[in-house]
This record gives structure tokens, C-alpha cells and sequence, in this order.
């Protein structure tokens, strides 16, 4: 998209990446990967083939809205709708030599034994429900970290059909930082210091989540697990 001011999405929407990039990469315990990190496209299919390839816990897409008309305005954040998880679901079911890339080890008993593709729908059901109950729980986070910095287009997680947001076994969100059509936001995007405010917002929201939902092996589970199990000492207060 082109703001009326000719501004690209593209590029904004890229420069709020790498400012993201780099404050997670300051934190300890994190490491961002960019699906992409120049002018070139990545198909929203793709998006995610790269976020499971380097093992991502969470992916988070970052664009832009626009409109045929000037006046809309307002951040939203977005997730994927039921409609198209089951659809994906069932393309997952059918690409049997995929299942190893969700399913692990139990990939190997479940292609032993054809009859059992119950067990496989059920392990990839369980796999995506926990995938969209968290993705909206992190988008919830989003929206209340952007509503301290910018007007919202919605106030409630949205949810639609995106190819970005179809990985089952990936937490994912879209998250629609304003309308450059708008030329107030598109004024405001082109503004270096609100590019940082949105990175350092979703920064905020994404520890958030991770703190209270720390994955498995990672030092967030690790400060998590200790924190449940410290015992207070004689002299401590």
C-alpha cells in the first residue's frame, strides 16, 4: 500500500521490524529472526515455513492498514479465525509426510499404522488450539500496550482468514499498526520516534506474554519454575 503522501507500507512497516528486532535481541533469553530484511517478498505462505525453521515460539506480523477512503484510523491486531484453522487442519491431515514437523517422534508410530489418524487429527487439534488460545492472549497484550500510544481501530482481537497466521503449532498474530491511507498516520508512521514507540509497545506486550506463558526450555520457563518453587529462608523478608 501507498499513503497519500507516498509513503510505503513496505517501508515502515520494515523499519518498525528492525527496531523490534534489536530491542529483543537486547534482552536476555530472546533472539528475533526477520522473515525478511530487505525489499524483497516473502509470500504470506512462506512467512511461517521460515518461523518454524529457525523454531520460533511466537510469530508476529507487522503491516500497515489502508482504505479507498481517507478517514478511517486506528491500530488493530488480528488473529487467525476458526474457519480457516479448520481448514488448515484438515490440509495438515492430508500432507502425511509433513507430520513429523508438528508431530515429532509420535509422527513415526502414527505413520506406522494408517488406521490411527484419529490420534494424529487429535494431537494436531490440540496443537492448534493452544496455538490460537495463546495467540489471542498475546494480542490482547498488544492491543492494551497500543492503546497507551495510538488511537485503536478495534478494541478487541480481530479474527480472519490471513495465510500469515496458519502455522498450527506457531503463536501468531498480524498486528495493523494504523492506516497509512489516513494522512494524519501516515504522517505519524513517517515519524522515527513513533516507529520506536510501537516497537518498545509490542516489545512490552511480547515479554508480557512470555512471562506468563514462558515455553518450555527456554530461561523464561526457567525463571517461571523458580520463582513457584523458591521456599522463604529464615532471615528473608
Amino acid at each position: 500500500s501507498i499513503g497519500p503522501a507516498g509513503s510505503f507500507e513496505k517501508n515502515i512497516t520494515l523499519s518498525i521490524a528492525k527496531m523490534l528486532e534489536s530491542r529483543i535481541n537486547a534482552e536476555t533469553g530472546m533472539r528475533a529472526v526477520m522473515t525478511r530484511s530487505g525489499d524483497y517478498y516473502i509470500s504470506p505462505n512462506g512467512r511461517p515455513e521460515v518461523a518454524r525453521k529457525h523454531k520460533a515460539d511466537l510469530l508476529i506480523s507487522i503491516h500497515a492498514d489502508a482504505f479507498s477512503q481517507p478517514q478511517p484510523r486506528g491500530a488493530s491486531v488480528w488473529v487467525l479465525s476458526m474457519r480457516r484453522a479448520d481448514s488448515e487442519l484438515g490440509r495438515w491431515l492430508e500432507k502425511s509426510e509433513r507430520h513429523s514437523e508438528l508431530l515429532g517422534g509420535a509422527a513415526e508410530v502414527i505413520s506406522d499404522n494408517a488406521s490411527e489418524r484419529y490420534l494424529a487429527e487429535t494431537i494436531l487439534g490440540l496443537s492448534m488450539d493452544h496455538s490460537m488460545s495463546t495467540s489471542y492472549d498475546l494480542s490482547k497484550k498488544v492491543i492494551s500496550e497500543l492503546k497507551g500510544i495510538t488511537r485503536l481501530h478495534k478494541r478487541a482481537p480481530q479474527a480472519a482468514s490471513f495465510a500469515v497466521l496458519t502455522a498450527p503449532d506457531i503463536p501468531s498474530i498480524l498486528v495493523e499498526v494504523g492506516f497509512i491511507s489516513n494522512p494524519q498516520e501516515e504522517k505519524n508512521l513517517n515519524w522515527s520516534k513513533y516507529r520506536q514507540q510501537l516497537a518498545d509497545a509490542l516489545l512490552a506486550a511480547t515479554k508480557r506474554y512470555f512471562q506468563q506463558t514462558p515455553p518450555d526450555g527456554t530461561l523464561w520457563a526457567s525463571i517461571k519454575s523458580e520463582t513457584r518453587t523458591h521456599k522463604v529462608r529464615s532471615g528473608e523478608s
